[in-house]
């Protein structure tokens, strides 16, 4: 399906608050109320910060749980501020472990936004396992429900970690395929990553993208899905 250009975001604090907002929300929802801090020109470190509370709930309402999401921003922020002089840069310099452990001590950060923070706005080396990931390992029976969010993480990661050589499927590419559109490149996404850092990035980002098109909730399309050749048993929800 091609590179996927994500995250789609203007900076690495872009996508800070993106994996903030997109708790428990459809990301429509999350670019929604990104527009919002954009047009107010709050869309930043110190645009944060300065906001008055309430006006920050009401820019990211569209987001869902708006008054949460708020308090964790400003909360985000001070943190930064105190333990970091502001400087994301600063932070992310940092050893991935410490950070990590540092990240999941903040309210409102649990495993997914803390990886999907060092990811995609830290290029650090981990791997972000989602709902989406569930699902399809799920259904290709690489995983059993409800195992541990560890356990698929360091999974994948030691399975990216191998050498991985090109492959096209039992059959090949079929020459009918319509890959689904993706966004386009941004600044966020094109930042400098190591090769690992970049397979774990471009991994998650297909497997959402299949996700969304292919192995949706409910019914899946399993005979338009790329992976339908590598699938065990066809799911039936």
């Amino acid at each position: 399906m091609g590179p996927q250009h994500w995250w789609p975001a203007g900076s690495a604090f872009e996508v800070v608050v993106g994996a903030y907002l997109t708790q428990n929300t459809a990301w429509t929802n999350v670019e929604l109320a990104m527009g919002n801090l954009r047009r107010a020109g709050v869309l930043s470190i110190s645009g944060i910060r300065n906001t008055p509370l309430e006006e920050l709930e009401q820019l990211i309402r569209p987001a869902g749980y708006f008054r949460q999401k708020a308090a964790r921003l400003k909360l985000f922020v001070a943190h930064l501020d105190v333990q970091y002089e502001g400087s994301l840069e600063r932070m992310f310099a940092g050893p991935t472990n410490k950070l990590r452990a540092e990240l999941l001590g903040l309210t409102g950060i649990g495993p997914e936004t803390a990886d999907s923070i060092l990811l995609y706005a830290g290029s650090h080396e981990v791997f972000v396992v989602d709902t989406y990931t569930r699902r399809i390992f799920e259904r290709h029976a690489l995983a059993e429900a409800g195992t541990e969010y560890e356990r698929l993480r360091l999974g994948v990661q030691r399975a990216l970690a191998a050498p991985i050589e090109a492959f096209d499927g039992p059959n090949g590419q079929d020459e009918g395929f319509t890959a689904p559109l993706t966004h386009v490149p941004s600044t966020a996404s094109q930042m400098a990553r190591s090769e690992l850092s970049r397979r774990y990035n471009e991994f998650h980002a297909l497997i959402v993208q299949t996700a969304k098109h292919y192995c949706v909730k409910g019914q899946p399309k399993c005979e338009a899905c790329p992976l339908r050749n590598l699938l065990p048993i066809r799911p039936t929800d």
